[in-house]
């Protein structure tokens, strides 16, 4: 008698089980032209998952930082805030400030607290690294800039996304590929 497996189930690799379902259709002869166009690009997204992977899908993702405040800049005081803010967020997130967007409106119609005194709102939207951490130290570089604007601490809403890379779009194609 043969000793018992360890374990009744039998465990696939995923290339293994990618294999079984491509081939065996194939051995009863099926074709992949044969296909519909659904079926056949369901197969050319699953044949891909075996080979190598998208360069994108290892791409550090995009940071991006929108903000609307009250306050009037001016343009040299805006380009000044994103060459700043681009800094902040590159650093306060570990990534690189190339692929870091930052966009500043001022003079905006802001109500903060009931009131129309100095105030921004902000947004920042990253594929990972959106942790307390990180939000706390770049709340602190994006309220000190603004600040320096005439925008108090208390005044200032800054909104943290973590986005999913297949909610990321870039260069033509979103980051999971």
């Amino acid at each position: 008698a043969r000793p018992a497996a360890p374990d009744a189930e039998v465990m696939l690799s995923s290339t293994s089980a990618i294999f079984l379902l491509l081939a065996l259709p194939l051995a009863a002869g099926f074709s992949v032209s044969s296909l519909g166009s659904g079926a056949r690009r369901r197969a050319s997204t699953l044949v891909g998952l075996v080979g190598s992977e998208d360069p994108i899908c290892k791409l550090p993702g995009d940071p991006s930082l929108i903000v609307h405040t009250s306050a009037i800049l001016g343009q040299q005081a805006k380009t000044a805030f994103l060459t700043a803010a681009s800094k902040a967020v590159a650093s306060c997130l570990s990534k690189p400030e190339s692929y870091v967007a930052v966009c500043i409106v001022d003079a905006a119609t802001v109500s903060f607290g009931g009131t129309t005194e100095p105030a921004a709102l902000a947004c920042l939207y990253s594929i990972g690294s959106v942790n307390q951490a990180n939000n706390a130290a770049l709340t602190k570089e994006i309220s000190a800039l603004l600040a320096s604007h005439g925008v108090p601490n208390d005044r200032i809403y800054i909104n943290f996304f973590d986005v999913p890379r297949e909610n990321c779009g870039w260069s033509g194609r979103t980051f999971a590929g």
